[in-house]
């Protein structure tokens, strides 16, 4: 491996990083299904509970590039870096990787592979999906698969994720094209939800808009885009294309012991 295609870049502690690490909520089973009722917020119930999506060693990244990796301003990455088969990353500094950067070595290409199986994985979920489309805000869903063969959207309205008291509740979404968020929404955990366990499978490209707060792990075909200040506790994983940062922070979110 390169020496100059692979770089250590070690922070003084974490507690000195500008970087909020959400705590997951701790509502009782079905809270946030009762909430929802009590405001007249669908609340959705999946059928079939879910396995954790395997990242491999994808999952050690908060990007993973096909392409390049572009930042503008100091976005903060609590997690590795890699582009493979591509080598071009910009922006760090003055971004700030608080892992390694991996720019098309064996690392890098091994952390691809890993990904295309985790996305094969995530796409081919079949038992007892729940169909959804068009925009996701202001509904509250529980563990399981929705699929939809168009694309998603959060906008007008938060999406609230209730694993119902399950911290290991798993999560996965398919969209067979985009995912778009707009500015300032936010995808909410409750009833111990975890980042770790929600994947978005998306069949083009993923877009994070203006200050949104996301939760999961994005598995994109293409491409993946956060606009100014959105923050991303989980993984911008792209496949083919480039990841695009403005004044970022994406956080890898630790592994839960599933079973335990």
């Amino acid at each position: 491996m390169s020496k100059a295609n692979r770089q250590e870049v070690k922070p003084a502690s974490k507690a000195s990083l500008p970087v909020s690490l959400r705590r997951n909520g701790t509502a009782p089973v079905l809270s946030g299904c009762l909430l929802a009722l009590a405001l007249a917020v669908p609340c959705q119930l999946a059928t079939a509970a879910e396995l954790p999506v395997a990242l491999g060693t994808a999952g050690t990244y908060a990007v993973l590039a096909g392409q390049t990796a572009t930042s503008t301003g100091q976005s903060i990455l609590l997690g590795n870096l890699g582009v493979s088969p591509g080598s071009a990353v910009t922006g760090f500094p003055p971004g700030v990787v608080l892992g390694t950067i991996n720019l098309a070595n064996t690392a890098s290409a091994a952390a691809q592979r890993d990904l295309t199986t985790a996305y094969n994985d995530a796409k081919g979920r079949s038992t007892a999906p729940v169909a959804v489309s068009g925009n996701l805000g202001g509904r509250t869903l529980t563990p399981g698969l929705y699929k939809s063969t168009s694309g998603l959207a959060i906008s007008s309205g938060n999406l609230t994720l209730d694993a119902q008291g399950n911290a290991n509740a798993v999560f996965i979404f398919q969209m067979a094209s985009t995912l778009t968020t707009t500015s300032g929404r936010k995808v909410i955990l409750v009833g111990k939800a975890q980042a770790a366990n929600v994947f978005w499978q998306v069949g083009s490209s993923a877009t994070l808009g203006i200050t949104t707060v996301f939760e999961g792990n994005i598995l994109a075909l293409t491409s993946i885009s956060l606009a100014t200040g959105a923050t991303l506790e989980g993984r911008a994983l792209a496949q083919n294309g480039s990841v695009t940062m403005q004044n970022n922070d994406i956080t890898v979110p630790s592994t839960p012991k599933h079973g335990k």
